[in-house]
């Protein structure tokens, strides 16, 4: 009797992935397997026919020497490898369901796990982190024990073969139709035991310590920046190798400056008198103090550019600049001898308002213009 086309048999097309061959396969195995159908001859050769398709499909060379040629290209008969009848069908699941439960046939010991990485906040003041400094950081962690050097086993002993998975790190068990591979119950995947553990760490192989470093710094790093100190992290089981620390920056808000990239931000208060006439004033930065020379009639909100006073970028050479705000500030507390100044003063002004205060007069022009469009 001819044999049905293998991609039929699994309802497969022919350019299925091997993933979606394994999900039919799967499906149609537990559905036909011997266990669920006991004494059901047709159930059982359906699982054989089910089996040698998956078999064939999923093996690269014969797959391709079955698309080329059909059944005749993995006769056995023929040369083409075929297909062996007799493999145990806990052998066909551990491949397929492997992957789920636990590593299938290929399982082998669990390798000591990375130590983990640590994070250490440092907040900075803002000169700080422009400047750029050395910091004394102290850090707790879990380091590897020096009395065991990191076996766990007590010093002149030596970890021994798990008797249980012979130095494998998992076992087989059997539920039902499915053979599970699992994580060894008694050495918990390692492979090996400890019978006469170190007496400091308890034979976790790790104790906890604090650490001092010297953490550099560099110049111009900002919210947000980290900076990795490889190795520096927690030790990892059993001699695995360690994590590493990162240290996060944050800088405090500045009473004077507000940062942006490389620029710095502030706003300087000047007077009536010096908006109005012009004139020198001193301006902060984080070098000390510079003169800023203020034109007259200067309007309140303009800003300055001070080039090269900002930051130095922690990845380029590039410097920032300082962009100062001016402010003018209402006086306040005034006597009555400088009231009556100021409106004198005043008066002065409101027969040329428009000559003194150009932006005025073009706002109320425009207010006034508004109400009359409203009213046509």
């Amino acid at each position: 009797m001819s044999k049905r086309d293998y991609y039929e048999v699994l309802s497969v097309g022919r350019e299925s992935s091997e993933r979606e061959i394994k999900k039919a396969y799967k499906r149609l195995a537990m559905k036909f397997h011997p266990d669920r159908n006991p004494d059901d001859k047709t159930a059982e050769a359906k699982f054989k026919e089910i089996k040698e398709a998956y078999e064939i499909l999923t093996d690269s060379d014969k797959k391709a020497a079955y698309d080329q040629f059909g059944h005749a290209g993995v006769d056995p008969n023929r040369g083409g490898g075929g297909f062996g009848g007799n493999a145990d069908f806990g052998d066909v699941f551990g491949d397929v369901f492997g992957d789920i439960f636990g590593g299938g046939r290929r399982g082998g010991q669990r390798q000591a796990a990375r130590g983990s990485d640590l994070r250490y906040n440092l907040e900075l003041s803002l000169e700080e982190a422009v400047k750029g400094l050395t910091k004394e950081l102290r850090i707790p962690k879990l380091t590897t024990c020096d009395s065991c050097d990191g076996s766990g086993a007590k010093k002149g002993t030596s970890p021994t073969t798990c008797g249980t998975c012979h130095g494998q790190g998992q076992v087989q068990m059997r539920q039902g139709f499915f053979a599970v591979q699992q994580a060894c119950p008694t050495c918990h995947g390692r492979g090996k035991i400890i019978k006469d553990p170190c007496n400091k760490c308890h034979g976790e192989g790790r104790v906890e310590k604090s650490k001092t470093l010297s953490v550099k710094i560099p110049a111009g790093v900002d919210n947000g920046d980290r900076i990795r100190l490889s190795g520096e992290g927690e030790a990892g089981e059993y001699g695995a190798p360690p994590g590493d620390l990162y240290v996060q920056v944050s800088v405090r808000e500045h009473s004077i400056f507000v940062r942006d990239g490389n620029n710095l931000y502030c706003e300087v208060p000047i007077s009536f008198g010096k908006a109005t006439l012009g004139g020198g004033i001193e301006v902060p930065t984080l070098d000390g103090k510079v003169n800023l020379k203020i034109p007259a009639e200067t309007q309140t909100g303009r800003m300055f550019r001070m080039r090269g006073k900002g930051v130095k970028s922690v990845r380029s050479h590039a410097v920032g600049d300082l962009l100062c705000k001016v402010v003018m500030e209402t006086p306040v507390k005034l006597n009555e001898r400088q009231k009556d100044l100021l409106r004198e003063f005043d008066e002065t002004l409101s027969d040329a308002s428009k000559k003194h205060s150009p932006k005025a007069e073009g706002f109320f022009d425009g207010v006034k213009k508004f109400f009359q469009d409203l009213n046509t």
